[in-house]
């Protein structure tokens, strides 16, 4: 029998057909966004937007690589790196980040498929560095409310400082009534696109509920013998950027690991980095961190949990 070089399998799904998929599914997250924030929201995805392309095109030419901006992967991360910034940011903000996005974690490791870490949340991270007061200056929806901006701290940095008794309500924490970045207003519109993904088959429930669970199950350890008991739990859950983080960000193709069984070492590591930034850092919230430290230890996981070789 002669054994032809791989992939054995075939069908009709391509990197074009994903990474517009995902940007799909970010939509109802974005309406969202729009809707609690202002029009302001729609222009920052624009602008992060066209800056990612942009970019990835520019390096792609200079360097006489073919150009393949139509497969959307640079749209992903112009808008993924949109979503995890403070609407009230200054224009120029999602300038810089899209293109350290693009230029630092994304082509400079060799273009999609070579990069190590999430190229969005690496642009956040240099932006958070550089500009940590834009980056923490948080408006509150507006939609309901009879002034055009105002700003006040979020739900978990309410809950790092001790105050329990201004916390909103689950269902406001669900729908979206709350500030903070747009990626992290309403989670319900992340479920509607997050289940377009699994639908499609583009992610699995392995780092999602390994993610999601790790950290649900700590915050309700940590509360056990508190006051709080395990009311935080759906506070942790909800609120922050990890709904976002485990079905968006950790999911990444590119810098999850390969298998099921990594994917769930993945998210449980993920959890736990989140957890322990949050109830022992001095900063309240933990999934961009988790996440890129994870990815640091993607090849690792890959190397110890792989599927036994064919016919050994």
């Amino acid at each position: 029998m002669i054994v032809s070089a791989s992939p054995h399998i075939r069908d009709k799904d391509s990197i074009h057909k994903i990474m517009w998929t995902v940007v799909v599914s970010l939509v109802p997250a974005v309406i969202a966004g729009t809707y609690f924030f202002g029009l302001r929201v729609l222009l920052l995805v624009l602008i992060s937007s066209a800056t990612a392309v942009a970019t990835e095109a520019i390096i792609q030419k200079l360097t006489r690589r073919k150009v393949t901006v139509s497969d959307g992967s640079a749209v992903v991360t112009g808008v993924l790196l949109a979503m995890v910034i403070s609407p009230g940011v200054p224009l120029w903000m999602p300038i810089v980040g899209s293109f350290c996005s693009i230029a630092i974690a994304k082509s400079l490791f060799g273009g999609l498929g070579c990069n190590i870490f999430n190229p969005a949340l690496i642009g956040r991270a240099i932006l958070l560095a550089s500009f940590p007061v834009a980056m923490t200056t948080w408006p509150l929806p507006t939609a309901l409310r009879s002034v055009d901006s105002v700003t006040g701290a979020t739900v978990l940095a309410m809950v790092k400082e001790g105050n329990f008794t201004n916390l909103p309500s689950i269902w406001s924490l669900f729908v979206g009534r709350e500030g903070g970045s747009t990626g992290e207003t309403s989670a319900l519109a992340l479920l509607i696109g997050a289940a377009i993904l699994l639908v499609r088959g583009y992610i699995t429930w392995h780092i999602p509920v390994s993610y999601i669970g790790t950290v649900a199950v700590i915050i309700g350890l940590s509360r056990f013998f508190g006051d709080q008991n395990f009311t935080m739990i759906p506070v942790h859950v909800l609120s922050g950027g990890l709904i976002l983080g485990a079905f968006f960000m950790a999911t990444d193709m590119v810098t999850s690991p390969l298998t099921k069984k990594g994917g769930v070492i993945f998210g449980i590591g993920a959890g736990v980095i989140t957890c322990l930034i949050r109830l022992l850092g001095g900063y309240p919230e933990g999934v961009c961190y988790s996440i890129l430290l994870m990815n640091a230890l993607t090849p690792l996981i890959d190397r110890y949990v792989r599927p036994r070789r064919f016919g050994t």
